[in-house]
């Protein structure tokens, strides 16, 4: 009717209202260098906090998994400190979070997967237990030394991975051959006690048959005595 206000139809409603924005929960898995300081590796995860913090993300789980062996060798290391991340965010931030992260250099390499969506971020909550980094305590460096080619960057990632499964085999041959060893050692051991029975079985043989010389000695020495009681017999008869 004139002079009345006009109803907003559904469909106008709908433009009129924003549409909700649903976040996703990723996970992140990045590799620092095994022989990184705690500076260094301090100064990572102030990087990760602060893209959660500036983009509107939320970190809810952190796990420092430690000093793991790798696949294939990268660069010069074996070994790597893994860090696990688990996040509830939108596609921007985790493009910010891996930019970051390519840019660091204690970081060897890192990976995300998507793992849940529709996921609504204002009802995510967050235990500050849960996304503790910890104190990283530097180890020992126990890498193998790289040959002159990787030094000059003259080997690719597969000329590596050959040289680790390589090494790997060698690892297993030698101790395959110590294992042969101890068994071998254990033989040799049960055929010395199987001798010393042997040789005990002998002794008792001699033994026995020293006896049975000193029962026929004993029955001789009684011969005798009978022989001379005749004699003596005879002597009084006479």
């Amino acid at each position: 009717m004139p002079g009345q206000p006009r109803e907003e139809s559904l469909a106008e409603q709908t433009l009129a209202t924003p549409a909700k924005r649903w976040a996703r929960e990723y996970e992140t898995i990045y590799i620092l260098r095994p022989n990184v300081g705690t500076e260094d590796a301090e100064k990572v995860s102030s990087r990760v906090q602060g893209v959660f913090e500036q983009q509107g993300g939320k970190l809810t789980k952190v796990d420092v998994w430690g000093k793991r062996k790798l696949a294939y060798p990268i660069g010069n290391h074996g070994r790597g400190i893994f860090v696990y991340l688990r996040f509830a965010a939108f596609g921007e931030i985790v493009a910010e979070l891996e930019r970051n992260l390519r840019l660091l250099e204690p970081v060897m390499r890192y990976q995300t997967v998507r793992v849940v969506d529709d996921v609504d971020l204002e009802a995510v909550e967050v235990d500050p237990a849960e996304v503790d980094f910890g104190e990283f305590e530097p180890e020992e460096d126990d890498e193998f030394e790289p040959t002159a080619a990787e030094k000059l960057g003259m080997v690719d990632e597969e000329a590596e991975r050959a040289r680790a499964e390589a090494r790997e085999a060698a690892e297993a041959e030698a101790e395959a051959e110590a294992e042969e060893a101890e068994g071998s050692e254990d033989d040799d051991a049960e055929d010395d006690d199987a001798e010393g029975d042997d040789s005990e079985e002998s002794e008792g043989s001699e033994d026995e048959s020293g006896d049975d010389s000193e029962e026929s000695d004993d029955d001789d020495a009684e011969g005798d005595e009978s022989d001379e009681s005749d004699d003596d017999s005879e002597d009084d008869d006479e």
